[in-house]
């Protein structure tokens, strides 16, 4: 959706141009700012102005209303085919949109937040990116994080391996904050070894406001890629309330730990692979380091995997229902990695009728250790397939890529393949 041909014809007639700044009296009330890019969620008489203060405001334009340039934008000189930077002198990065809120705009007919339709108009609003590097956007996809399936996984590693082979220095992933340790993990299994950095970020909070950290971890993120020698798939979000801290996880080892604050994201069990600050740049764990080998994506999952929280009271026959049918499941359970006596038996039967479950715990930091009590060794014997310290949601990813790529699922799954388990527990003091 465009402008109304009346506000159209208005805007031509004063030459005005997106990051002109305007002042706009309506309704008695005078508005002055920047002129932010019309998107499809805005009514087609309304115009967009970042104010002074940060925050945009949407006012809907009258035939009354008067409308005035007080500066115009600078002008930047387009650059001639032949004038192109050469291959070679600045780095190529791709940037792949799924949706969230770091592509977001506000609709200021309802003041609902919705993805953008565009990568385009994600980067023009953080046209520092560009000061760095060329850059190649593309929407894959335009949802929040919570309509994220396996298929869009799938779909996303293809398009991130394509882009590899193409020789691209980094590939950038605005994604939902809700979900995007599960996309996270599923790229590290299915992409495998990588010659360049895969970095998926987020925000907490819309580009609309003061406060919104889009584009500090976009332009964060991008440095990270093309100065650091790391070849990873992770996920880089704040590290504290500052502008300029930041923390970069493993995409195996990361969990989203509060719904708002904008250093939501913790590494669980290890420290993040990086910390950036005004003080530069610290790697705190070995790393894949860049190369030139091609990427060869693994892509198939077997999507009929369950995740199951146990909790006190639960019956025997929920998690029969829950696996009826089912190829195999993960069960974060209590503690060491229990559940109650009565599922040992099912257990048992689900393991050896072919569909192996996986033990993880739900209190994230710590290894599971079955040894201990009778209740782990019962679940032992009936054949439980125990993952050391991995994060529940990165057992049930890695479970459904070893069911569709490996011939022995228990061998496959007690071996670290992303840096997403370990026995030693770093964090533990």
């Amino acid at each position: 959706m465009s402008y109304s041909q009346t506000l159209s014809r208005r805007l031509d007639s004063l030459l005005v141009r997106n990051g002109d700044t305007l002042r706009l009296v309506s309704s008695g009330k005078v508005h002055e700012g920047t002129l932010m890019p019309h998107h499809d969620f805005s009514d087609p008489d309304v115009l967009v102005l970042k104010l002074k203060s940060g925050y945009n405001v949407g006012v809907k334009v009258g035939e009354e209303d008067t409308l005035e340039v007080i500066s115009r934008a600078e002008v930047k000189k387009p650059v001639a085919k032949d004038e192109v930077v050469k291959e070679g002198d600045r780095p190529r990065v791709a940037i792949i949109g799924t949706g969230g809120t770091i592509a977001s705009f506000v609709d200021y007919r309802t003041g609902a937040v919705h993805p953008a339709l565009s990568t385009e108009a994600l980067v023009s609003q953080v046209p520092e990116l560009e000061d760095y590097v060329d850059i190649d956007s593309k929407v894959l996809f335009s949802i929040f994080s919570e309509n994220m399936a396996p298929s869009h996984w799938q779909e996303l590693a293809l398009a991130v391996a394509n882009e590899l082979n193409k020789g691209a220095e980094a590939v950038l992933i605005p994604h939902g904050t809700d979900t995007m340790g599960y996309t996270a993990a599923a790229l590290a299994f299915m992409l495998g070894e990588i010659p360049r950095p895969v970095i998926l970020v987020g925000a907490q909070r819309s580009s609309d406001r003061p406060s919104s950290d889009a584009n500090s971890n976009l332009i964060a993120a991008l440095r990270f890629a093309v100065e650091q020698d790391v070849a990873e798939v992770c996920v880089l979000m704040h590290d504290g309330p500052s502008d300029d801290s930041f923390a970069v996880h493993f995409g195996t080892r990361v969990r989203k730990m509060h719904t708002s604050r904008r250093d939501a994201f913790k590494s669980i069990n290890v420290y993040p692979l990086a910390n950036i600050s005004d003080d530069g740049t610290v790697i705190n764990h070995p790393c894949r380091r860049k190369s030139d080998i091609r990427v060869e994506p693994r892509i198939e999952l077997e999507k009929d995997v369950a995740l199951l929280q146990y909790y006190p009271g639960m019956k025997p026959a929920h998690f029969e229902k829950a696996l009826s049918g089912g190829k195999g499941a993960v069960i974060a359970g209590t503690g060491l990695g229990h559940v109650n006596k009565d599922m040992v038996g099912l257990i048992e039967n689900s393991v050896y009728g072919g569909s192996p479950v996986v033990m993880t715990s739900q209190c994230l930091n710590g290894c599971t250790n079955l040894t201990v009590y009778d209740t782990g060794r019962d679940l032992l014997r009936a054949g439980v397939i125990t993952v050391q310290d991995m994060l529940p949601e990165t057992a049930y990813v890695k479970l459904m890529w070893s069911l569709a790529n490996s011939d022995d699922v228990t061998a496959t799954m007690q071996t670290p393949l992303a840096n997403e388990m370990g026995e030693r527990r770093e964090m533990d003091v």
